[in-house]
């Protein structure tokens, strides 16, 4: 488990890297298309899907959070090295990560 610590934080890295990217390309788009004089309904729809990425947002929050507590939970429980204990429990709480955004999604739409 001692070593699947640093691929974790790459992974967590490239995650990060990659919301920043996304970030400054979409405030990039939104700036170009207001600086433009003539914005028709179409350029509406598009700057609103462009700001639906607080959802998105949501969502890794949630599962990394998930994520989190599943390895805490590990610190504390007894496993063997060769026991496939570990895998079932992260899949268990990311699991529980993603059904909790697809329910707040879910009530949020109602």
């Amino acid at each position: 488990m001692k070593n699947l610590a640093p691929f974790i934080v790459m992974i967590a890295i490239l995650i990060a890297i990659s919301v920043v990217i996304v970030v400054l390309t979409n405030y990039d788009l939104k700036k170009k298309i207001l600086n433009k004089e003539n914005i028709d309904d179409k350029m509406f729809i598009i700057l609103n899907n462009l700001t639906g990425f607080s959802s998105e947002m949501l969502k890794w929050g949630i599962i990394l959070l998930f994520g989190g507590i599943g390895l805490i939970v590990l610190e504390f429980l007894p496993y063997n090295e060769n026991s496939p204990l570990p895998y079932g429990v992260m899949t268990v709480f990311v699991s529980l990560g993603f059904l909790t955004y697809y329910f707040l999604m879910k009530n949020q739409k109602k």
